[in-house]
């Protein structure tokens, strides 16, 4: 129990700071959506899932493998990240550079005619990203999750500020509507014209400001490249270089892919481009569940890793998803039921509530993923990452499928559908492979009934609607304690064996 404490401390740590962060994230949506046209959010989603993409190859794996072999090989942790960051560091400023001088062909090549200085920017935000990763990775594998959690929501709170300045305040400024002291000056640099552009902008200079406060509370940092120690590492994380490319394919790049899929005219009041955007900005709506895999991630990964040489693991590992299945199906309920007045709060242009009946599968998507990273701890500690990479092929290949063929058919659900059938096969793949290689105890029937429950009863809480809001209020919150009540009528023992455990100083 002492060691799920642990976990469940680190992880509620990530995770209110994840939440607090991306609350105040989550208010540029309807900023977005309010100030800027939804063939610039198409951009947005469109440029970002390029970012996502190419931030996997910036960092080619690294991190993983820098928890592996600072806990579990014998060498010294400081002199491993010492060479891993230094890798880190030449490759991103290589592929930086390379990218950046190619920027205005890039431009061109994905309609971006006269956009170049975009392309410019991702090169720069994505080698500070690469400069981060390790520092930030270290602080996680020491334990610092509060330092770790305050500069990540330092780094949003800059973000969103440059994004209300650049896109709201600005724009009324030269409007004439506030502040006219200040428009000799802002009308100087303000483009009306620009509105990805100030996303990317704000998202860089957030970014520029954070590296060195990471830098100084991270830990020294001298430059060392030694083969005896990189060329391992460099084995241990190349396929989860690739595993990254295709999941990466699987979570976001999708997005970009939605508005090429989708026919003309499928939604007669959006272009297939803001069709994209509204894809990509309804897609933020699952981004609580998202969160609480992150930080579930960001807390278990070091720690499973600490604890792979116990003997007790696969029970530890057993009960740890276990938990995490109980405590994000809840979640997904509560969601779930409430969505449309959370989509009511947060769109408030046309257009957006036909996307809505995509959530409840992208949550269960997303819940899906989490599973998938409890799974996956068997390549991890095993150095078998190969099969990382086949299995999340596998997962990449469905991702493009659906989206080819279901998309055309069912529009917004059929792009949903491919996020949920993905990490669906990659669970079972996962699963049927490494039980044969690291037998795990996992209460498999109790999780799987927890999971086809709760996504029911989501679905189908959020089509019941009666019209009457006090009526549809008293129905979705007697379906949430109905599963509340489920889940303590199963787990009794041991949610008080657990709550105990957790109350204890």
């Amino acid at each position: 129990m002492g060691l799920i404490k642990k976990l469940a401390g680190q992880s509620a740590i990530y995770g209110i700071s994840s939440i607090l962060g991306k609350s105040i994230n989550f208010l540029l949506v309807p900023l977005y959506t309010g100030y800027l046209p939804k063939e610039e959010l198409g951009s947005f989603t469109m440029l970002y899932a390029m970012i996502a993409f190419l931030n996997v190859i910036f960092t080619f794996g690294m991190e993983t493998s820098y928890f592996r072999f600072s806990t579990g090989k014998g060498l010294d942790p400081k002199v491993v990240f010492q060479n891993a960051q230094s890798l880190v560091a030449v490759v991103g400023l290589s592929l930086g550079i390379i990218l950046f001088l190619f920027a205005e062909n890039l431009s061109l090549l994905f309609d971006y005619q006269g956009k170049s200085h975009l392309f410019q920017w991702a090169a720069m935000i994505l080698t500070i990203d690469a400069l981060m990763a390790l520092p930030f990775a270290r602080l996680r594998l020491d334990g610092r999750s509060l330092t770790f959690a305050l500069l990540k929501l330092l780094n949003i709170f800059l973000n969103v500020g440059f994004n209300v300045l650049f896109i709201v305040v600005a724009y009324h400024i030269v409007e004439g509507d506030i502040l006219q002291i200040l428009y000799p000056f802002v009308s100087q640099w303000y483009n009306p014209d620009w509105g990805v552009d100030y996303i990317l902008l704000a998202n860089l200079l957030a970014n520029l400001l954070i590296l060195p406060f990471l830098w100084k509370l991270a830990g020294q940092w001298k430059f060392q490249l030694k083969r005896t120690i990189l060329l391992p590492m460099w084995k241990y994380a190349l396929p989860l270089l690739f595993m990254g490319l295709a999941g990466v394919t699987n979570d976001v790049f999708s997005r970009g892919l939605f508005e090429y899929a989708l026919p003309d005219g499928f939604y007669p009041e959006l272009t297939s481009r803001e069709a994209g955007g509204v894809f990509g900005a309804t897609f933020r709506l699952a981004i609580l569940m998202s969160l609480i895999i992150q930080a579930f991630k960001y807390a278990a990964e070091p720690f499973f890793f600490q604890q792979s040489e116990n003997k007790n693991s696969p029970l530890l590992f057993a009960r740890v998803m276990h938990w995490f299945i109980i405590f994000c199906t809840f979640l997904m309920v509560v969601v779930a039921v409430n969505l449309k007045l959370i989509g009511a709060l947060f769109f408030q242009a046309d257009g957006y509530t036909a996307a809505l009946p995509m959530v409840p599968i992208l949550l269960m998507g997303y819940l899906l993923l989490g599973v998938y990273y409890n799974l996956s701890i068997w390549f991890k500690i095993t150095d078998q990452t190969r099969y990382s990479f086949y299995i999340t092929l596998v997962g990449a290949f469905i991702t493009v499928v659906i989206i080819l063929t279901l998309v055309p058919i069912w529009g917004f659900i059929g792009g949903a559908l491919s996020t949920l059938g993905s990490y669906l096969v990659m669970v079972l793949l996962c699963y049927f492979i490494g039980q044969k290689y690291y037998p795990i105890p996992y209460q498999t029937k109790k999780d799987i009934g927890y999971l086809i429950i709760a996504f029911l009863l989501s679905y189908g809480g959020f089509l019941l609607d009666t019209g009457s809001l006090a009526i549809n209020f008293i129905l979705h919150t007697s379906i949430i304690l109905l599963y509340g009540g489920l889940i303590f009528l199963m787990e009794k023992k041991e949610l008080y064996s657990l709550l105990k455990s957790l109350s204890k100083k």
